[in-house]
């Protein structure tokens, strides 16, 4: 078909395969980018153009033909029944005269449509379709070559067949002859070979070629042993016996010559049992050989043992106990199995004894010198050693099934885990002593009493941040136990087990013991002054402790739950014992240290009292050194408390807290309310009337125990102190100026201790019974004006 040209187009059936063909590539070409189609055109009619035409060509979406049943009806215009005339009768009987305006007009542009498209594709592949014309036109010039050489290809099978059954016919009388005479040459051949056999196996035996003399000697014994009867195979026969006794004489020879490796020694005991030796006897002799050289290993690894400057490190040692001892087991277990094999319940049990013996003696051996590391600096070798240990163990358990030996060699793992992790413990409790050295150290370092008291709480945050890193540190090295790569650190056996009672209980929780008891011992071994133990030395441990107890308890055993992933499959110590463990060894240092501090001031004020004359002693001017001395410790101690503990909470203080006075009488108060009782020829005594007082006011516990914060723990020295000044003055007896003294002292007392007590009026009774104790044992009972008192406090 040529554009512009229709003259040219014949409709013969060759002419319509090649256009159906040819739409047909086009369409498919074009479904596989292989065609392009006018960029102008929207995809819409596009979709349109194909489907018309195949429509036209009754093709469906794959383009093949639509095995569809055809219509019969003769108004479908698509049908191949279509009958213009009734289709045009049926239009002019149902239809108007514009609808059939209109359907001519729909069916004059669908007509140029599909014109304007077959164009528009015949243009666009025109170069296309030329290629299909080419391509078929040399397609049957192929076909007709590839059908001259087929028909060339017949005839020379034909020839083949021919020449092949001429062939057979000429040898067809031969054939049993020549079957005949091949039986007679491979009989022949036998023959020669036990002719020969003497010679062969005396030339293996000097070239010590065993094997090879066995094997033949075992191709040929059937047939010997069967025409033994006949004089030349009876006499071949006996020279071969002859030959292969020496053979396995030689053989023989080479068990007690113990210089053979284990290779050579399977090899040996597999040519005796194929020259039928007896299997229990070889047995025996097989294990005898290799016991000794598998003992020359252990002698090498013992020496290895023997303290010398040189030792080689644990890792080392297993590696070399591994690659000779372990190793060597192994290939004597194989090479047993596979030679004994046919003899299971015998070889069995004489195996399962030798290697429990040889194992239990390795095992002692690295046990031995992994009992040799002491240090827990650097836990990574013992760690692949033992890593290397447990692989090489389960080789032996699956070469034996069934033998003790691998359990016995977790054992060994598991006990070293357990005494590293002892080691461990003993580590950080020497680090806790020594880091408990370094602070009484410093604390014993001459300085200024509030410069003293800061450097105490720096040595708290010092002493709690090194504790704390140092077990992290500990249970860093211990995770390398745990670790991935390490074969044994996954196994229910250890894994479990050693996180929950190794790690957990046995380092964690007995060190944070080990801090609550050594802690305790600080107050058991002290004596009445407190003994070497520096009392701030108790606080700091006390504070600690509290610490302990509020959240560094919780935070260390979380972090070793996270870190080794702790299952509580077993019993394990709660964190709230503990914690209350911590709490009570806070509380007990908390109370030693208010006993100690409190101590101290009693003794100064002890002493200032037993060494005066009260009686002869001058009128007062001043308030004496000594209870400058306690105000000034008293401070001191406060703003030590003050940095480790909290204020607390104080009773609301009266606006003349520092200018009470102190009555001699002070005490008894009531006293003109009960003198109207008695008469007065006899006077109420003030003694009766100050201990009928005290039968009714509340009692103060002097040894009570401090509550966790700086205002309980001033107030149970101050009690201390001023009872012991209390029970002092009781034993004395007082001039005047002697008990003018004491009222000196008591309102200097009052006028700064109130601010350290949380209920100023226990400070101000303590001080008015000593006032009042005073006056009871005073010879000339005159109090000093309460001016004058203020005027020398004030001064003082």
């Amino acid at each position: 078909y040529t554009p512009g040209n229709t003259a040219s187009c014949q409709p013969d059936a060759c002419h319509l395969f090649v256009c159906r063909w040819a739409l047909e590539f086009v369409m498919d070409a074009e479904a596989d980018g292989l065609v392009e189609v006018s960029e102008d055109g929207d995809p819409s009619r596009r979709r349109r153009v194909h489907g018309m035409l195949k429509l036209y060509y009754g093709l469906n979406e794959e383009g093949k033909a639509e095995e569809e049943q055809e219509s019969l009806d003769p108004c479908d215009i698509n049908g191949p029944h279509f009958d213009p005339e009734h289709y045009l009768n049926k239009l002019r009987r149902e239809c108007s005269l514009a609808e059939l305006m209109d359907q001519e007009t729909c069916m004059v542009k669908q007509i140029r449509s599909l014109d304007s498209d077959m164009q528009t594709l015949v243009y666009e592949n025109y170069n296309k379709f030329i290629s299909a014309t080419d391509t078929i036109r040399k397609m049957k010039n192929d076909f007709k070559k590839m059908e001259d050489e087929m028909d060339c290809l017949s005839a020379n099978m034909a020839a083949i067949t021919e020449f092949s059954a001429c062939i057979s016919g000429t040898l067809q009388d031969q054939h049993a002859q020549i079957t005949k005479l091949s039986g007679v040459h491979t009989l022949l051949r036998k023959l020669q070979f036990l002719f020969e056999l003497p010679a062969r196996l005396n030339k293996c035996l000097e070239l010590q070629a065993y094997a090879q003399a066995v094997n033949s000697h075992r191709r040929a014994r059937c047939v010997l042993r069967q025409y033994s009867h006949l004089p030349s195979f009876k006499g071949i026969q006996d020279d071969c016996h002859a030959i292969m006794d020496k053979l396995a004489q030689e053989l023989r020879q080479k068990f007690r010559d113990g210089g053979s490796s284990a290779k050579d020694l399977a090899q040996c005991v597999e040519l005796l049992l194929q020259l039928d030796e007896p299997a229990e006897e070889l047995c025996d002799k097989f294990l005898s050989h290799a016991r000794s050289r598998l003992e020359s290993d252990l002698q090498g690894l013992e020496a290895e043992i023997r303290p010398y400057p040189s030792a080689p490190a644990v890792k080392d040692f297993i590696d070399r106990g591994c690659n000779e001892f372990v190793s060597s087991l192994c290939l004597v277990i194989a090479s047993y199995q596979e030679l004994f094999i046919n003899h299971a319940q015998m070889a069995n049990g004489k195996l399962h004894a030798f290697v429990d013996d040889l194992a239990a003696r390795y095992f002692s051996l690295v046990e031995r010198r992994i009992q040799e590391e002491k240090g827990v600096g650097d836990n990574s070798l013992l760690v692949r050693a033992l890593d290397r240990f447990h692989r090489r163990l389960q080789a032996v358990a699956k070469l034996l099934p069934g033998s003790p030996v691998p359990n016995k060699g977790i054992e060994i793992v598991i006990r070293a885990a357990t005494e590293r992790v002892k080691q461990y413990l003993a580590a950080l409790q020497s680090f806790y002593m020594d880091s408990l050295t370094d602070v009484r150290q410093a604390l014993a370092t001459p300085r200024l009493s509030v410069a003293g008291a800061s450097v105490a709480g720096e040595l708290l945050s010092s002493l709690s941040a090194s504790i704390l890193n140092q077990i992290k540190s500990v249970l860093a090295s211990v995770h390398l136990f745990t670790a991935k790569d390490i074969t044994f650190s996954n196994k229910p056996y250890f894994k479990g087990e050693f996180c929950s009672q190794g790690v957990r209980e046995s380092l964690v929780v007995n060190f944070i013991k080990f801090v609550c008891q050594s802690s305790r011992q600080f107050c058991e071994s002290a004596g009445d002054k407190g003994g070497s133990t520096p009392p701030v030395l108790l606080l700091l441990l006390s504070r600690l402790c509290l610490d302990y107890e509020t959240s560094t308890i919780s935070y260390i055993l979380t972090l070793t739950d996270e870190q080794f992933l702790v299952q509580h499959h077993s019993p394990v110590t709660p964190v709230t014992t503990l914690c209350e463990e911590a709490r009570e060894a806070a509380q007990k240092l908390l109370n030693h240290y208010v006993k100690v501090q409190g101590l101290i001031i009693s003794q100064m004020l002890r002493k200032s009292v037993e060494t005066r004359d009260w009686v002869n002693t001058i009128e007062p001017r001043n308030v004496r050194a000594v209870m400058k001395r306690v105000v000034e410790d008293t401070t001191s101690i406060d703003v030590q408390v003050g940095l480790l503990y909290e204020e607390g909470v104080r009773k609301a203080h009266s606006s003349d807290s520092s200018k009470r006075t102190f009555s001699v009488y002070s005490s008894s108060r009531q006293q003109a309310r009960y003198a109207a009782s008695y008469t007065p020829s006899a006077p109420m005594d003030t003694n009766l009337l100050s201990n009928i007082h005290k039968l009714f006011s509340e009692r103060i516990d002097i040894f009570s125990s401090v509550e966790f914060n700086k205002v309980s723990v001033m107030t149970g020295i101050i009690k201390i102190s001023l009872k012991t000044f209390l029970e002092c003055v009781r034993l004395r007896t007082f001039g005047r100026y002697g008990l003018q003294q004491i009222q000196v002292d008591c309102h200097y007392l009052q006028m700064y201790l109130w601010r350290f007590v949380s209920d100023e009026n226990l400070v101000h009774f303590l001080l008015d019974e000593i006032v009042c104790s005073s006056a009871h044992r005073c010879l000339d009972p005159a109090p000093m004006e309460q001016s004058v008192i203020e005027v020398i406090c004030e001064r003082g």
